[in-house]
């Protein structure tokens, strides 16, 4: 029981993370993920909040990877997708609502700093092998199905993914090519770190 508990605290604090990380990458202004991108790109042309795209979009992805994969649809990962879209919503809306930066130096930096910590919610949410996010069940199930390597599986959703934010009118931008050449080194050293504290969490049982 004690174990399931820190794997649900460190999956949710997880995505509690990425979503700050997430809303401080379109706060500064620089060019957001390209997922990112599409939902904010939504909410300018139709309405409805950011978070409240992240549940659409998820939810449609979780019907198209189970198609795609040939699988049943990966339901549990409808929490995701709600704590993911409720907390950006929370970050955006009520901390970080009346933030605007002015100087390109602040909004580096808030882009830098967006990057760390989605990368830190990553390797947080990833460790306890729950449902992905539906984006990543995306490339998963592209991998499943035509035997791509992850590499080529990644490369082909975030191209997707651009393209609909660029006919969105998302917010593409120098941020957009930094977080696609940054994000994965930086999960990457944190993924140690946070394997290493929850196995010494549960060993301490």
């Amino acid at each position: 029981m004690r174990t399931l508990v820190i794997k649900g605290f460190f999956y949710l604090a997880g995505l509690i993370v990425i979503a700050m990380g997430v809303t401080l990458t379109i706060k500064s202004n620089l060019g957001a993920g390209a997922w990112d991108a599409v939902n904010v790109g939504l909410t300018e042309q139709i309405g409805l909040t950011i978070g409240t795209w992240v549940m659409v979009i998820g939810g449609f992805l979780i019907v198209t990877n189970a198609l795609i994969a040939k699988e049943k649809p990966d339901l549990p990962a409808v929490i995701t997708i709600l704590v993911l879209g409720k907390f950006i919503d929370f970050w955006m809306l009520q901390v970080f609502d009346t933030l605007v930066l002015q100087a390109f130096f602040m909004k580096l930096i808030t882009l830098i700093l967006g990057i760390v910590i989605i990368a830190i919610g990553v390797s947080l949410y990833l460790q306890p092998k729950f449902s992905l996010n539906p984006v990543d069940g995306f490339m998963v199930a592209l991998q499943k199905r035509f035997g791509y390597s992850i590499t080529k599986a990644k490369t082909m959703t975030e191209s997707f993914a651009l393209v609909l934010a660029l006919v969105l009118g998302g917010p593409i931008g120098i941020g957009t090519i930094v977080i696609l050449l940054g994000i994965g080194p930086c999960i990457q050293f944190f993924d140690s770190k946070a394997s290493y504290m929850m196995n010494k969490l549960i060993a301490a049982e």
